[in-house]
């Protein structure tokens, strides 16, 4: 039997009530061997989390960015449905005491995400998808939003991460309004999905940034693909490029525009 949607997201809020929030400005960090930044926290919440799911539905497999990537391959080759979790997304956001981080959860199923969830304990919002079942934001439904023209969007933009010639091009020709980069990818989608920006672009986001988020999105008629056309999801722990938009006709302008500067990278 599938799990409820609201237990989970009830379980998800008092997790990160108890974990994150009580840690927030308190601790310090240290650099993993890929140079990203790890914190008590995120152990504390992945522990918490494993342990909870592990009991409440033991036939689930279960894949965490904490996870050694031996034992992420593990979890997917399984081919049971699977629990994937960023347990602190934003970690660099917390570490700095900078309140933009959350927590992501989804449930993949067939090798798709069937149930997402994000979680920002600053703003005590937690989003929700279900898949053919719509999204939510603290169980009140998120609709489809109007339509804009590129030249009016303010967009979601990791230039970091983004073919350089892309970058550039974006950086001193910009074809949009205005950009923002919030340093939490998982917030990142659910904000584009509650029409708090219009379009988004990163250059390599891994399964657990973009599991949960982009149903989410994917449930209020957004649409998003890789910079090379691909479908954004895949059960893989490699990095997946993302251009998204809150409706199909600016994803087609954004695309169209972009278009030149589209590399090989997926």
């Amino acid at each position: 039997m599938r799990p409820d949607i609201n237990q989970l997201a009830q379980l998800l809020v008092e997790t990160a009530q108890a974990e994150l929030k009580p840690r927030f400005r308190r601790i310090g960090a240290q650099l993993k061997a890929d140079g990203s930044v790890l914190t008590e926290a995120d152990l504390a919440m992945d522990r918490r989390l494993r342990e909870t799911l592990a009991r409440k539905w033991p036939g689930i497999a279960f894949l965490s960015e904490e996870m050694p990537s031996e034992a992420q391959q593990e979890a997917l080759a399984t081919g049971r449905p699977l629990w994937c979790l960023d347990p602190l997304d934003g970690t660099s956001n917390f570490a700095a005491g900078i309140p933009l981080y959350s927590v992501s959860l989804a449930l993949i199923v067939d090798g798709q995400p069937k149930l997402g969830m994000v979680y920002d304990p600053e703003r005590d919002e937690c989003f929700t998808g279900v898949h053919g079942e719509g999204s939510r934001i603290n169980g009140t439904p998120l609709a489809a939003h109007r339509s804009t023209v590129l030249s009016r969007a303010v967009g979601i933009v990791d230039l970091k991460r983004l073919p350089k010639p892309m970058a550039a091009h974006l950086a001193c020709d910009p074809p949009y309004h205005s950009q923002r980069n919030l340093g939490t990818c998982a917030l990142e989608w659910c904000w584009l999905a509650a029409g708090r920006g219009d379009f988004y672009l990163h250059g390599g986001m891994r399964l657990w940034d973009l599991a949960a988020g982009s149903l989410i999105l994917a449930e209020t008629g957004g649409k998003a693909s890789t910079l090379d056309g691909d479908t954004v999801f895949r059960p893989t722990t490699a990095p997946r490029s993302v251009v998204a938009a809150r409706d199909a006709g600016l994803f087609d302008e954004l695309r169209q525009n972009l278009s030149n500067d589209m590399g090989e990278q997926t």
